[in-house]
């Protein structure tokens, strides 16, 4: 074995051209493959990752008792909502963790009145995190200190027909089922493009919400915010392990429809990747069979000096698992570079000028490339053994010819 790869590896260089051509050919094909799997996993991580901050975080910690009612919101007051704070950010995949009082109302002006999710936020925690925060566009966003002032959507100021500075009138569900009602000043309007959540959630801030609804000092939720979707189940063991007296969650048992999504999604993204390298695959056999076939005399001298045709097959399916190492190693480099360089500055998809749908809102303007080397290191080992198996059958072929008929093939 070691005497055929020493020749497989002499046959490989003894025609540069050829064999560069083919490594370039499969470093390409690996290349693209790699930027498919960071621009799709870095659009994954910006739609959930998103769409998980607008629900409230990646883990959510409550009383007893919540998640069986988690659909109507109920409010049941932690105990200690600031030691569960505590005890999440001592996790070191969390970046944010803050108290909040959510509750289901209804919101009127002049125009009408209309369903609505009011929630109390601690601002300041929440700012480095919170989509609400970056896109306000009217007004401000909220301060801690701020007294009867409401941050709304401007899906739900369009339909109320108001503005900053303008007054609405807030009612919502109190613990015990009790209503509470109050007329605020609107601070600041938010615009993500988003019409469905711009209509159903306002803002508050914590200490408004304690005293609309009389939690003195209290809190109903705690919301924590992770690096990255996917962090989740380590967090969850450790917060509940340091809370046993609470429920914790991840987004995905508080809403399991966003993961019933996420997983069609990465379905359909392994049925892409699959065709990917079925492509691939093809060009690399294409290759493989022209580098074959063109050496038939040569396969006939082998076969005249002794070589048996096993040893012929092996000879050539060794010459592909190097040049398929090779072009896996090449693309894997200039593939892991790419993904590297978007990962940092991210890839700008949208101008001001686009039409953003609620899916472009999520994704934001620029895509940070993700992909794991775990991805990396099983799409060039696949390259790779395609490579081999592509040399397996043509090399089978000819050396299934009689050495007198491989000598004399032009």
């Amino acid at each position: 074995m070691a005497k055929l790869l020493r020749m497989a590896w002499r046959n490989v260089w003894r025609n540069r051209r050829r064999t560069v051509i083919a490594v370039i050919a499969i470093g390409l094909g690996l290349a693209l493959m790699l930027f498919f799997d960071g621009l799709m996993g870095g659009a994954k991580q910006a739609i959930y990752g998103n769409t998980v901050k607008l629900q409230g975080g990646n883990v959510q910690v409550h009383a007893p008792g919540y998640r069986e009612k988690a659909k109507r919101l109920p409010l049941y007051p932690l105990v200690d909502a600031e030691a569960a704070v505590q005890a999440a950010l001592a996790q070191p995949q969390v970046i944010a963790a803050s108290r909040r009082i959510e509750t289901s109302g209804m919101t009127s002006s002049r125009a009408g009145t209309l369903p609505v999710v009011i929630t109390g936020i601690e601002p300041e925690r929440e700012a480095p995190v919170s989509l609400v925060a970056e896109h306000v566009g009217q007004g401000r966003y909220l301060k801690a200190t701020d007294e009867d002032v409401v941050l709304i959507g401007q899906a739900l100021a369009k339909q109320l027909d108001v503005t900053v500075d303008d007054r609405i009138t807030l009612v919502g569900r109190a613990t015990h089922e009790q209503m509470r009602r109050r007329t605020m000043t609107i601070v600041g309007i938010y615009a993500m493009n988003m019409p469905e959540i711009e209509k159903r959630m306002v803002y508050v801030s914590l200490a408004e919400a304690q005293t609309l609804f009389d939690l003195r000092d209290q809190a109903t939720e705690v919301a924590v915010y992770l690096e990255r979707v996917g962090q989740e189940q380590p967090v969850v063991e450790a917060i509940q392990a340091a809370l046993p007296g609470y429920e914790v969650d991840a987004w995905d048992v508080l809403d399991p429809s966003t993961k019933q999504s996420m997983e069609m999604e990465d379905q359909i993204m392994s049925i892409f990747g699959l065709i990917i390298l079925l492509i691939a695959g093809v060009g690399i056999l294409n290759l493989m069979l022209m580098a074959v076939f063109e050496r038939t005399r040569e396969i006939g001298i082998l076969a005249a000096m002794g070589l048996k045709r096993r040893e012929i097959v092996v000879l050539f399916l060794l010459e592909g698992v190097l040049i398929g190492l090779l072009g896996a190693l090449a693309g894997g480099a200039v593939g892991g570079l790419v993904n590297a360089y978007y990962g940092g500055v991210g890839l700008e998809w949208a101008t001001e000028s686009s039409e953003y749908t609620e899916l472009a809102a999520l994704l934001g303007g620029r895509i940070y490339f993700q992909v794991g080397i775990d991805l990396l290191m099983q799409r060039a080992l696949t390259v790779a053994i395609i490579a081999a198996l592509a040399a397996l059958y043509p090399a089978w072929q000819a050396s299934k010819r009689e050495p007198a008929e491989a000598l004399h093939y032009v």
